[in-house]
């Protein structure tokens, strides 16, 4: 009995260490790392795009295409002090416009499918939200999610062939 009582422990303590040892060596990120993780675009099918929206999420976020009033001196105040800005973000307002009509034509399309796009570029929320908010798995949502890139990916390839 005793002798059972003692191999249990070894076992036990043989399992801690190798546990301690994988959370020192980061094999597997924990949940809450995963869903901070940046977002990567480079050398996935249709990355391209999914840069696009995302550089208009950022710039829908803060705040431009807009109409709103900016008093002439507070005007100069911006040009000579300017805020950072803590967002970044590379689209022309044209293009950007133009990605929100696109998106505006995939709602009234299919009212999901857009809704995900606009939650998750334009809103920044993570699949897992989106997914949790709409009682499905993560692995739906991320589907619905592509095909909106892809369908987008083909609206605005036609407008740049018309170009």
């Amino acid at each position: 009995m005793r002798q059972s009582m003692d191999n249990r422990r070894q076992r036990q303590k043989h399992h801690s260490h190798q546990t301690a040892d994988a959370t020192l060596r980061h094999e597997r990120p924990r949940p809450e790392e995963s869903r901070l993780k940046k977002r990567t675009y480079v050398d996935k099918p249709l990355g391209d795009t999914e840069y696009l929206l995302e550089n208009w999420g950022s710039w829908r976020m803060s705040g431009m295409g807009v109409p709103r009033y900016v008093s002439p001196l507070a005007a100069l105040k911006n040009q000579c002090y300017p805020e950072p800005s803590a967002t970044t973000y590379m689209i022309t307002d044209d293009t950007a416009m133009l990605v929100d009509a696109t998106i505006a034509r995939l709602i009234t399309r299919n009212q999901q499918m857009g809704d995900f796009i606009w939650w998750y570029f334009g809103s920044k929320w993570t699949m897992v939200r989106i997914a949790e908010h709409h009682k499905m798995s993560e692995r739906s949502a991320r589907e619905i999610i592509r095909q909106g890139v892809a369908w987008i990916d083909g609206a605005l390839g036609d407008f740049s062939a018309a170009a």
